[in-house]
């Protein structure tokens, strides 16, 4: 302070300071001004040492609003290589599907046919159509629809035809019977009278020869054995019949030929030699 003042004295020779304002402070006031400006500054080096130091050491502590929790995260899962893999459960039992139920066949109408064939007597060739099928006993199967000529020969004997006819699906036997009359014959014929004619049927089996028309005097039926005459004319173009012990008839075939008559005649007559032979029918 001496210092100072001492300064001031020797710039200022009368004793007196002038302050900033260019005004003269007296030299006791001087002496206070300077003392409490060194106080001044003296507390405020101490007060920021001393603030310095407490926000150095004491931590800011928040209050009981700011102390409230963040919520924790979830915590990370494992890796899927250290993950432990869930027991596996058995897998349910496949369901075996119920057989479907088969459609029911239906089976294709048969298209063909088949024939059986026997005769009565050993070595009998068969033929149908006119072609060897072998010795009877024979089985014809996958014969076509419709007719077919059968023709049954044995050894020593005369042949029997005969037709047949064969629809899809069916089996027939036929059997040729040599040690019995078979005969089934029939023609349409003109009787020629001695005056006109009248038309009508002529038929022949074993039990004996017909003739049917509508003009009953000339309708007759008899034993085949019964004719005395009996008579194909392939000129004349007729068939001439005596019965016995009665009339005489002439029949002609309606178209003016002769051929039905003639095959009539043979079949017929063949079955009258076997009969006076004494075959029974």
């Amino acid at each position: 302070m001496s210092v100072s003042a001492g300064i001031m004295s020797q710039n200022h020779s009368e004793g007196s300071l002038p302050n900033k304002m260019g005004a003269i402070v007296p030299h006791g006031n001087r002496v206070v001004i300077i003392v409490v400006a060194g106080l001044v500054v003296v507390g405020g080096i101490a007060a920021l040492v001393y603030n310095t130091a407490r926000s150095g050491s004491v931590q800011t502590v928040p209050d009981d609003a700011s102390r409230t929790p963040k919520p924790a995260l979830p915590a990370e899962p494992p890796a899927a290589a250290n993950r432990p893999s869930p027991a596996a459960s058995a897998p349910a039992p496949a369901r075996t599907p119920a057989p479907a139920s088969p459609a029911p066949k239906t089976d294709a109408a048969p298209a063909t046919g088949t024939l059986v064939l026997e005769a009565d007597t050993p070595e009998t060739t068969v033929f149908i159509d006119r072609k060897f099928v072998g010795t009877a006993p024979q089985t014809l199967r996958d014969v076509t629809p419709g007719e077919h000529q059968l023709i049954f020969s044995p050894t020593g004997q005369d042949s029997i035809r005969m037709t047949v006819e064969v629809q899809p699906g069916d089996t027939k036997t036929i059997v040729a019977r040599f040690k019995e009359i078979q005969l089934d014959e029939k023609v349409e014929v003109v009787h020629k009278h001695s005056f006109g004619s009248c038309r009508g049927t002529l038929k022949a089996s074993p039990q004996g020869l017909t003739y049917d028309t509508k003009n009953t005097e000339d309708v007759f039926s008899v034993p085949l054995t019964n004719p005395e005459l009996f008579a194909v004319n392939y000129v004349e173009k007729n068939l001439k019949v005596k019965l016995k012990g009665g009339k005489t008839y002439t029949f002609a075939e309606p178209e003016g030929t002769a051929d039905k008559l003639y095959a009539f005649h043979q079949a017929v007559e063949k079955a009258r030699q076997r009969l006076l032979a004494g075959r029974r029918p």
